[in-house]
């Protein structure tokens, strides 16, 4: 390890961390980032507090703890705010960059690979195994969600509430979130006025020393000059498609679409993809409900946030939609989605980072987080739900009820192999805990002998 790697915390904030040293290690964990966001961080953690000491203990925590009250990949962002504190934006930018490039590279290759060759019968059957495993990793991720989430009755019925919203009344993802968070906050003051201080927990215990670089510090000047630039590059690009493609073009409803979840998904991927697939299969038609499953499937295999899903999403509606050649079509739809769900993860960097130790030990703003989080698990079962009778059932009518419409699935057209699959999976994740690329490796190779045989 190189002098430079074994300094000081605070040393290396104020720049003594060679910039090209930092781009090689932003770099491999980019490429090494499997996993999802917990072990992606976990990985950030090893090189850059464990091995490097880049940064200390409380100073990850401290960031980690900022990224998670924000819209987005918590990791990427993380990776972000890591690198903003070595050198500045330029170091921030390259982390992120180098974070969600490798993987979203993978992604608009695998989207064309799957326009173009999606019919083949050893691929139906490599995307059939990935679908049924899906299925185990979904479970997984909502009850490691419910166990850190649902702390009380409250938080309970807060989830509870957000299945019955999203699933059977039809609410939108934004109005779920939005309303737990005001319920978080309001509860929290209330019980202050009424009671003993609140108990929620400060979102850090850690006392943080200030850090000293000039781009660290609060500067009114700069924030305006932060945002004004990252939001022209957000919403002049936004803008220009749509005047010169209209409003209703494949590609300009894909920009103002993702520019949403950029903005409203708190809780992480899994909390937006039941939203996402309901609109994008749906109300858009970008692609089919199996195929939802398929791009969850292709992203659990690659590096980066598994937010990179999205670029599937939208490259199959570039491909089919655009009235361009389907490759050509489906690079441009995933660019697009690219563009629009990551170009707002820098501003909340960039223009919040400063500022992080005024909201630090805000209360009120944990217990908006902790319903928000609660409300997720309710979104997250849903999602599971989804994605459980489309793996399971063939066929799928639906029941409507004045505005409640609930989901029938044909029994006669249930699927033995998937089920089988995704039991395996489900046991080898969550009895064993074994490697998830394995685990997706070994259930795509079985589907591929379901179809063969």
């Amino acid at each position: 390890m190189s002098t430079a790697g074994k300094s000081s915390a605070a040393g290396a904030v104020h720049g003594s961390v060679p910039f090209g040293e930092a781009v090689v290690v932003f770099a491999r964990i980019g490429l090494l980032s499997f996993g999802g966001p917990a072990g992606q961080i976990a990985l950030m953690h090893r090189y850059l507090v464990e091995e490097r000491k880049w940064l200390d203990e409380a100073r990850f925590l401290h960031a980690l703890n900022y990224c998670m009250l924000l819209p987005g990949p918590e990791a990427m962002q993380l990776a972000t705010y890591a690198g903003w504190l070595l050198h500045g934006v330029r170091g921030g930018l390259i982390a992120g960059l180098l974070f969600v490039l490798p993987g979203a590279v993978l992604i608009t290759v695998l989207t064309v690979v799957y326009m173009l060759a999606g019919e083949l019968t050893i691929v139906q059957g490599l995307l059939f195994g990935l679908k049924a495993a899906v299925l185990a990793v979904v479970l997984e991720a909502l009850i490691k969600v419910s166990r850190r989430a649902l702390k009380s009755r409250t938080m309970v019925f807060l989830a509870v509430l957000a299945f019955v919203a999203i699933a059977v009344l039809g609410v939108p993802f934004p109005v779920i979130i939005l309303g737990a968070a005001v319920f978080g906050a309001l509860q929290h003051l209330w019980h202050r006025s009424t009671g003993p201080a609140s108990s929620a927990p400060a979102l850090s215990a850690a006392t943080v020393e200030p850090i000293g670089p000039e781009w660290t510090q609060p500067s009114l000047t700069r924030f305006l000059t932060t945002s004004v630039t990252w939001l022209a590059l957000w919403f002049l690009p936004l803008i220009g498609l749509r005047i010169t493609l209209g409003p209703d073009n494949v590609f300009t409803v894909e920009a103002g679409f993702f520019s949403t979840m950029a903005a409203v998904t708190f809780g992480g991927a899994y909390a937006v993809l039941a939203y996402v697939a309901q609109q994008a299969v749906e109300v858009h038609q970008w692609l089919r409900p199996d195929e939802m499953l398929t791009g969850l499937g292709l992203a659990e295999t690659t590096p980066g946030p598994l937010i990179l899903v999205l670029l599937f999403v939208g490259g199959l509606g570039g491909a089919r939609l655009s009235g361009l050649e389907p490759m050509l079509g489906a690079m441009a739809g995933a660019l697009v989605t690219l563009w629009f769900t990551f170009v707002p993860c820098f501003l909340w960097i960039f223009a919040g980072a400063p500022y992080v130790e005024t909201v630090r030990n805000v209360r009120w703003l944990a217990a908006a987080l902790a319903a928000v989080t609660a409300a997720v698990v309710g979104v997250i079962a849903n999602l599971a739900v989804w994605f459980a009778l489309h793996v399971l059932f063939r066929q799928m009518d639906e029941i409507s009820m004045g505005a409640v419409s609930l989901p029938a699935p044909a029994l006669s057209s249930f699927d033995p192999a998937a089920a089988v699959i995704a039991v395996a999976a489900g046991v080898a994740l969550l009895r064993y805990h074994a490697n998830l690329i394995g685990v997706l490796g070994l259930s795509a190779a079985a589907g591929v002998l379901f179809v063969l045989t």
